[in-house]
Formats: structure tokens, C-alpha cells, sequence
């Protein structure tokens, strides 16, 4: 049962939009998929239609739960959210900027997420995590709690930068906690074939990762930034929108890989 994390230190790659169609698209293609925001700003939560001024318990207070007591078996349960017959999230708020300093002063502060989500896995096909913009303690719980590591790329001149120190961390977290975690993909967005520099990225990109490269491309699309306002990802508000298009053929190229593997 895949634990996947969207992880790139770099804001603004598409992370979480690619975070929500995955998740989304997995549960199209009938997987029972969780959702689980762990950015404070909690963009994924405002992506699936869930009210963050109505939800009564979120991912911070799960963590703070594991926090006090280890054998909480129950702690995230009460944060999921039913988004759909399919599609459970867990939700975020600016709350979560206070785990870290919670997180700090516990015991194996790395693999707290990972005790949360340990006493649901069996209830799921796939758990897809969102990661904040930094290589902060949650996102090294991400990286303990993740078998595979989705990073998001903007077909951008700063692209590459900044790559080693995730790779590092990567590696580290490997080493140390986790071994395990593997860069499963590498997904190009803001894809604009008609710019000589994004061809000019996606070729030095992929000299980089090789086969981790996905072969599908996330096209610039009006629609992946308009869908949010609508409280649904792309692949539900438009799924025949260029973007959302895209975004259901990368569904059905990790799953395909995951089968033959």
C-alpha cells in the first residue's frame, strides 16, 4: 500500500495541485485514497471543499495526540474528513505551524506522523501527503512516514536550484530513519512546449533522473488554478481541461507501475 509524499522545498511547483488530482484521480480509478495536508496553509484541505473554520479536529491535533501518548490508536482518526465514497483527508490549518516546536521536544520527533497513520493504513489503497515549501521537521515526517516521493518541477530557469539540498535530505532520511523512501516520480509542471527554455529544463531534468521522469507533462492550464475556488481539483470540477487531462494520464502511469512492480 503506496505512502507517497509531494515534497519540493521550492514554493510554487504545483505540489499541492498535484497532491489533490492525484489523490482524486486514484479515487476515480476506485482506490480508497487518503489525503493528508501537512502544510500549514492548508491549500489541499481548501482544494477538496473542506471549510477549514468548520472542521473540529485537524492534522495538528493528531500529532500533539501521538505526541502525549504513543499508543493513541485513535488520534488521526478523527481528523478524516469524507470528501467522496473514495477520497478521506485529513485537514490543516495555520494550527499546524505550532506542531514543530511540539514536535521538537518529543521522542523520535521524526516518526510521529508516521505512529499517526500507522493504525489506518490497512484502511486504504493509497495515502498521498502534501508537503509544506521548507525541509522543516514535517516534511522530515513526511519523508520517515512516505515509501515514495513525488517531487514536482517547474519547467523554470530556477528549477534545479535548491535540488541538492532535497536530494541530501533525502538520502538522510534513508539512511537514518526510513529505508524505504525512494524518489518514485518526478512530475515536469507548468509545461509550455512553445518556450525553448522549457524544453531547455525538461531536458536537463531528465538527465538528472532518467526513468524517474514521468513521461507525462503538466501543461500551464487556467483551469488547475481555477478549480481550487471551486472546492474541487481538476479532475472532478474539469476533467476535460488540458490540465486535468494531463493529471488522470499521470494517474494511470503510477498505477500501471505499480502494478508491473
Amino acid at each position: 500500500m503506496p505512502v507517497w509524499g509531494i515534497v519540493n522545498q521550492k514554493g510554487g511547483v504545483g505540489k499541492t495541485t498535484t497532491a489533490v488530482n492525484l489523490a482524486a484521480g486514484l479515487a476515480l480509478a476506485g482506490k480508497r485514497t487518503l489525503l493528508v495536508d501537512c502544510d500549514p496553509q492548508g491549500n489541499a484541505t481548501t482544494g477538496v471543499g473542506i471549510d477549514k473554520q468548520k472542521v473540529e479536529q485537524t492534522l495538528y491535533e493528531a500529532l500533539c495526540a501521538i505526541v502525549e501518548d504513543p499508543e493513541n490508536s485513535d488520534a488521526i482518526r478523527g481528523a478524516i474528513v469524507r470528501v467522496s465514497e473514495r477520497l478521506h483527508a485529513v485537514p490543516a490549518t495555520l494550527d499546524l505551524a505550532g506542531a514543530e516546536p511540539v514536535l521538537l521536544n518529543a521522542v523520535g520527533k521524526e516518526l510521529i506522523l508516521h505512529d499517526a497513520l500507522q493504525p489506518i493504513l490497512q484502511e486504504y489503497d493509497w495515502v498521498i501527503l502534501d508537503a509544506p515549501p521548507s525541509l522543516g521537521l514535517l516534511t522530515i515526517n513526511i519523508l520517515s512516514a512516505a515509501d515514495g516521493v513525488v517531487v514536482p518541477m517547474q519547467c523554470e530557469f530556477y528549477a534545479l536550484e535548491g535540488l541538492s539540498q532535497l536530494m541530501r535530505t533525502v538520502d538522510i532520511v534513508r539512511r537514518r530513519v526510513n529505508q524505504r523512501l525512494r524518489i518514485a516520480k518526478v512530475l515536469l509542471t507548468m509545461y509550455d512546449p512553445r518556450n525553448r527554455l522549457t524544453t531547455q529544463v525538461a531536458d536537463e531534468v531528465r538527465g538528472f533522473f532518467g526513468d524517474k521522469v514521468s513521461k507525462v507533462v503538466i501543461p500551464r492550464n487556467v483551469r488547475l488554478g481555477e478549480s481550487p475556488s471551486f472546492g474541487e481539483p481538476a479532475v472532478v470540477r474539469f476533467p476535460t481541461s488540458r490540465g486535468a487531462e494531463a493529471y488522470q494520464e499521470f494517474v494511470q502511469e503510477v498505477l500501471q507501475e505499480c502494478d508491473a512492480r
